[in-house]
């Protein structure tokens, strides 16, 4: 049996772009003869994948599979819409999504080890859909989310899957969880609660939203209109006891002003800080799913709707397919002058 050293693996590597282990199976096969290592992984289509493994895939899709108290969503990338919807790339996405909620594992990493129905690993599974497929196929994330007996999941994809959303309610039927999940995919909250804010990104996105303010003052001012206030404040972790006493009595001295008489005083104040309240949790309600105008009833908010019906949102996970993925622009002129520089070449 021929020594497969260190170095032997490297080159194969550097040659085929093949992984550690692939390149050293393909060595001990063809007992280190270079040359049939490299066939070898060309007709398993390793080395094919590997050469498209700098190509950017930021199309593909989502996939959710719910197992007992335990639900996954993943998402899978591929290069272009148009294999996003081909038969087997959908397959191995809903077959992703079913072993990682069966076999939770802890990260990407084990992730890629799982075993398919198929006996395959996960991890091979995409090579081979490279391979087959023509494109870059990658495994790109995943989620586990998890509930009690009492709770329920919803689940919705949108789009075609471009956009999967996982909930967790309580208190309430999957038709409701699955409402719930419908309005995370439209309205794209990134947290439950405003309690999950950092009081520096609430200050700085008060800083811009009153940017934008100043912005939209500046043409009103053109056209005579009156300015728009400034926003004080942005979340609920803002409005402490003391904001909210004050709050109170600047709209009592506003209603003296106004010749109101105090017996009706009762009726107006509560509308009047329920409106202050929406008017200074403005970060809440772009980035809270709690605080954000429920879609199905937009006279309350999410949490307000939810209370009604004596349910409780607990979790949820929002998948949207390539976001935070720096697309590759195409340069026209540069892919001429390389084909041109190739044809020279040869």
């Amino acid at each position: 049996m021929a020594n497969i050293t260190a170095a032997l693996v490297k080159e194969l590597r550097e040659k085929t772009g093949a992984g550690v282990m692939d390149a050293k199976k393909a060595l001990v096969e063809v007992e280190g003869d270079m040359e049939k290592a490299v066939e070898l992984l060309r007709e398993k289509g390793i080395a094919k994948a590997a050469k498209k493994a700098d190509r950017v895939a930021a199309e593909g899709l989502t996939g959710i599979y719910v197992n007992g108290n335990v639900a996954a969503i993943v998402e899978v990338n591929a290069e272009t819409d148009f294999v996003a919807k081909n038969a087997q790339f959908v397959e191995l996405v809903n077959e992703t999504a079913k072993a990682i909620a069966e076999q939770k594992p802890a990260n990407n990493e084990e992730a890629l080890k799982v075993t398919l129905a198929s006996g395959e690993t996960l991890e091979a599974a995409y090579v081979n859909a490279t391979a087959t497929i023509g494109e870059k196929i990658s495994f790109r994330r995943f989620a586990l989310v998890e509930k009690e007996d009492a709770q329920v999941f919803g689940a919705y994809q949108h789009n075609g899957g471009k956009i999967g959303v996982v909930t967790v309610l309580e208190g309430a039927d999957e038709a409701l969880a699955k409402q719930v999940a419908m309005h995370v995919a439209a309205m794209n909250p990134t947290v439950l609660s405003y309690k999950e804010l950092s009081e520096e990104f609430i200050h700085d996105e008060l800083a811009q939203m009153n940017h934008k303010i100043e912005q939209d003052n500046e043409s009103r001012a053109m056209v005579d209109k009156p300015a728009l206030p400034l926003l004080k404040y942005g979340s609920k972790l803002q409005l402490t006891d003391e904001v909210m006493a004050q709050a109170e009595e600047d709209i009592k001295a506003e209603l003296k002003a106004e010749g109101k008489p105090e017996k009706i005083w009762d009726k107006i104040i509560p509308g009047k800080m329920a409106r202050f309240m929406l008017d200074n949790t403005k970060v809440d309600q772009q980035y809270t799913l709690l605080s954000q105008v429920y879609i199905m009833d937009d006279s309350k908010t999410v949490e307000a709707y939810l209370e009604s019906v004596n349910a409780k949102a607990i979790s949820f996970v929002r998948f949207e397919v390539g976001e935070g993925i720096e697309r590759a622009a195409n340069d026209f002129e540069n892919e001429v002058a390389a084909t041109m520089a190739a044809a020279l070449n040869n």
